[in-house]
């Protein structure tokens, strides 16, 4: 089901305007997709955080009403300010709740793989997120993975990973998504290199007896 997000229309466009609207903590907008002529709309920052509260996060299936008219809608991109790191300006693209879209979805792991700690290894995903096709309807939350039975040597690639019934991965199956780091440090011993015979033979100390070469008299 999806999530019902107010906006207002009849925004002015401008740089000053747009610090303004943020400024009021009203979010610069526009919706766009299947064929609809763009619009610029606002949002209540407090809206959207409670819009977006739920399990998806920014995958949120929207339903955006903008004046009279409702559209389903994802957000396709939020512009943060790089200081702040507020949201200063949203892309949302409508959907079509029966056909396939693309969607950036996070990736967690779950269980304990006893053996990789046991050899003092730590699990890790190698990345974020995994690109995935479905319907809106078929959307998962998360990618969940089951580390439980990795060894040392193991590897989850794209391929291994199971998705949920409509759900399919795009990318290289080859991909490494999960892997094994190693912690553990072993001791080296330290070398230490045997003296060479010219080399003992050339620090060898001197007679205390003999005079230096130096202070040799000629025979008489």
């Amino acid at each position: 089901m999806a999530t019902t997000l107010n906006t207002h229309i009849g925004r002015k466009i401008g740089s000053a305007e747009s610090r303004r609207l943020v400024a009021t903590d009203h979010i610069p907008a526009v919706i766009y997709g299947h064929g609809m002529v763009p619009v610029k709309i606002t949002v209540e920052r407090r809206d959207l955080r409670v819009a977006l509260a739920g399990p998806a996060g920014v995958n949120t299936i929207l339903e955006l009403q903008v004046g009279d008219a409702k559209y389903p809608a994802i957000v396709k991109e939020l512009q943060r300010d790089p200081v702040k790191r507020v949201v200063r300006h949203i892309d949302f693209m409508q959907i079509s709740l029966t056909e396939l879209i693309t969607m950036d979805i996070p990736v967690h792991l779950s269980g304990v793989a006893k053996a990789v700690l046991a050899d003092g290894g730590l699990v890790d995903a190698t990345v974020n997120t995994i690109q995935i096709r479905a319907t809106a309807a078929n959307i998962p939350n998360e990618i969940l993975i089951d580390v439980t039975d990795m060894g040392m040597q193991d590897v989850i690639r794209l391929s291994d990973i199971a998705l949920p019934k409509g759900v399919s991965a795009i990318g290289d199956p080859d991909l490494v998504v999960v892997t094994v780091l190693t912690t553990k440090i072993e001791e080296v011993a330290a070398v230490v290199a045997a003296p060479v015979e010219g080399d003992a033979a050339a620090t060898a100390t001197p007679d205390a007896g003999a005079a230096p070469a130096g202070d040799a008299k000629p025979s008489a």
